[in-house]
């Protein structure tokens, strides 16, 4: 378990790292805030999701498909099928399930106070891509944990879900320019950092479309696709058009605030 968690540590930092020198130098658009404040805060949040994976290890989705695999519980393990095959229906049911998590997260009040918190930053690069209250990252452990044990995935199918997910979230928040006919292309498959900026737009409907991380199939299936955003595109949420953001205490006091939408 050690080397699993050196091993994506590595692949994480090392994804971050890329990012944010491809956005340095192929940037999509000019900040509005200054870099190191919004640094400090959303590294700071991805430091503390880490300590709350940490103390729930016990429903880490790593252990969890251990776990199924052992017990023989889930899908997966009561339908025989060629390992390639299982690996890769395993991962596309596990991005639909984080698809539908985040639509949870957008149209459920109390869970959409905690969202909210990824949502206030008002520029998008690789660090937003970490950026969520850590109760939020407890809650899709849990969630995580619970379709793991439904389909009982293969332990290496997990690991590689976990390691795509983190990249695309990423790859998805980075502030890099694509050229528009290889993002038309991309995004037949994929969701693409112009794709899912819209998705942080400040104007509700843009807020509510565009949930994919990974395969951007669910949302022209589930019809919540928008191709293009108004312009100009404002990130962020309306009522936090100012500072607060960038500042850690107020990240995590956010969703308990009264005035929190």
């Amino acid at each position: 378990m050690e080397t699993l968690t050196s091993l994506r540590l590595g692949i994480f930092v090392g994804i971050l790292l890329v990012f944010i020198g491809l956005e340095a130098s192929f940037p999509a658009r000019k900040r509005v805030m200054a870099r190191w404040p919004r640094w400090r805060t959303n590294l700071s949040l991805s430091v503390l999701g880490s300590l709350v994976s940490i103390l729930m290890a016990p429903v880490v989705a790593v252990s969890v498909a251990a776990l199924a695999s052992a017990q023989g519980w889930g899908l997966f393990n009561s339908v025989p099928l060629d390992p390639w095959v299982e690996g890769l229906v395993a991962i596309i049911l596990l991005d639909l399930a984080i698809w539908v998590q985040h639509v949870a997260f957008h149209h459920v009040p109390w869970l959409w106070r905690l969202h909210s918190v990824h949502h206030t930053d008002r520029d998008l690069d690789a660090t937003s891509g970490v950026r969520f209250h850590p109760i939020e990252i407890g809650i899709s452990l849990i969630w995580k944990a619970v379709v793991i044990l439904a389909l009982g995935p293969s332990v290496i199918a997990v690991i590689l879900f976990e390691i795509v997910l983190n990249a695309m979230a990423i790859y998805t928040h980075s502030n890099t320019a694509l050229p528009k006919a290889l993002d038309r292309v991309l995004r037949r498959l994929i969701v693409t950092p112009a794709m899912h900026r819209i998705h942080h737009s400040v104007d509700e409907p843009e807020t509510n479309s565009n949930y994919g991380f990974n395969l951007s199939i669910w949302d022209r299936l589930f019809r919540t696709y928008r191709s293009e955003a108004a312009d100009p595109l404002t990130l962020g949420l309306s009522e936090h058009q100012n500072s607060t953001p960038a500042r850690l205490w107020d990240s995590l006091r956010l969703p308990f605030r009264r005035s929190a939408p």
